[in-house]
């Protein structure tokens, strides 16, 4: 983990991706609310696809954006002062 760096590019990229992550989650979420019931065999569970499609994606976000922000806040060795008596 001492060879990632923490440029503005890898940041931009990691904060896009996690708002698109969370953006499909959030598209999918309304699909399951405004799921109209059609008159088939399916039945009252025809939008549940969309409601386990949302908690997915939203279970991908959050563990993603755990992990990029975690990277930027661990102790960085290279900053670390060596005082020799």
């Amino acid at each position: 983990m001492k060879y990632i760096r923490k440029s503005l590019t890898n940041v931009l990229v990691a904060v896009v991706g996690i708002i698109l992550f969370a953006a499909i989650a959030v598209w999918q979420f309304y699909l399951f609310a405004t799921f109209n019931n059609s008159p088939s065999v399916v039945g009252m569970q025809s939008g549940a696809h969309h409601l386990w499609w949302a908690i997915g994606v939203g279970l991908i976000a959050c563990v993603a954006s755990f992990f990029v922000f975690s990277v930027f806040l661990r102790y960085d060795e290279d900053n670390e002062m060596h005082i020799t008596s």
